[in-house]
Formats: structure tokens, C-alpha cells, sequence
């Protein structure tokens, strides 16, 4: 039998109305597989889940904060980061022509923030996880001016300067360089 207090259980809904959830998880940050994410403190969520409007739709709303330590995608130095997020979500049966629980089912615009379920529990420590992938920056920043790692050196931009020289001109370019010394001898004749 699934615990009620880490499990959304639509039929308590639809017996008792709408249920309120209050949870802390510890998650390892490997489960994340984002190889940004150094550490995780603590996940808090809260929801209060109801039934929707239409049969079998249930409406899930609620926020979740944690705090992480990532790693800078410039300066690959780690830094703290906080977040808290608010989420509203729908969950709807699956469709019966969709046998397959992986089964990908299309959805329209409209629908982007509905999950279909073919079990009548959604797992809070799963809605968390979720929530957190959704938080975590496509790229992580320790600051917006963050200067990286020098190209040649390898020296934190941030913390030294260094005395590579800074190459004006991409390298990748170089083959062209020759074409555009012949178009300047040719204008000049």
C-alpha cells in the first residue's frame, strides 16, 4: 500500500476532496544526472491537489526550494544557488489508445502543462525531482560578467590576469586570410 503522505492518492480526492502535502526529501545529486549540480541541500515541497473539471482530471499546485552548490559552466568554479518555484500542474487518465505506459502520446500546445497517469499515485519525491530539473539553469553562471577560464592558460579570468596574448583573429579563419591578401594586391595594381 503506497504512503499517503508521500503520495498524491486520487482516490482520497475523490472521497475526502482535496488533500494538502507538506514533504522534505534528500536526493542525491547523481540522480539528477546533471553533472552541474555539486551538492543538494535539502528539497521541500508543498501541494494541495483537487479535482479538475473534466472526469478523471486532477489539479496539482504547490512550490518547491532547495539550495545546491553548481558548478560554473565559464568558470567551472562551484558556487551556492537557491531556488524556489511555484508549479500548477493537470493530470489526466492516459488515453486508451495509448497501451504502453513508455508510449509517447501527442499533445497540443494547450496541453503542456498536463501529465497523463496510467497509476491513480503520483510520487512528491518524483514531482520534487522534476521541479528541480526544471529549476536548474541551461547553463549555470556563477555571476552574469562571470569572465571563464582563459583559452590558452587556463587561468580563472575572475581571480588573475594573465599575459597570454588575446588572438584578434580566429583561427578557424585562417585559410581565408591568404584570399583576402590577393584581393588587397590586386586593388592596389
Amino acid at each position: 500500500m503506497l504512503d499517503r503522505h508521500d503520495n498524491i492518492l486520487f482516490d482520497e480526492i475523490d472521497k475526502d476532496g482535496p488533500q494538502s502535502y507538506s514533504r522534505t526529501y534528500e536526493i542525491a545529486p547523481a540522480l539528477l544526472d546533471r553533472g552541474e549540480v555539486l551538492g543538494l541541500g535539502p528539497v521541500s515541497i508543498t501541494a494541495l491537489a483537487s479535482k479538475g473539471d473534466l472526469p478523471g482530471e486532477y489539479i496539482v499546485e504547490g512550490s518547491t526550494r532547495f539550495t545546491a552548490d553548481f558548478e560554473c559552466s565559464r568558470c567551472v568554479e562551484p558556487y551556492p544557488f537557491a531556488a524556489s518555484s511555484n508549479f500548477h500542474l493537470r493530470y489526466r487518465p492516459r488515453p486508451e489508445s495509448v497501451s504502453e505506459p513508455e508510449e509517447e502520446i501527442e499533445i497540443t500546445p494547450d496541453e503542456l502543462d498536463i501529465g497523463f497517469y496510467g497509476e491513480r499515485a503520483i510520487p512528491l519525491r518524483d514531482l520534487a525531482i522534476e521541479q528541480i530539473q526544471l529549476s536548474i539553469p541551461m547553463k549555470p553562471l556563477c555571476d552574469d560578467n562571470c569572465l571563464g577560464l582563459c583559452p590558452q592558460c587556463g587561468a580563472n579570468r575572475n581571480r588573475e590576469t594573465c599575459s597570454c596574448q588575446e588572438s584578434i583573429a580566429d583561427e578557424r579563419w585562417g585559410a581565408l586570410q591568404g584570399i583576402r591578401e590577393q584581393i588587397a594586391k590586386k586593388r592596389e595594381s
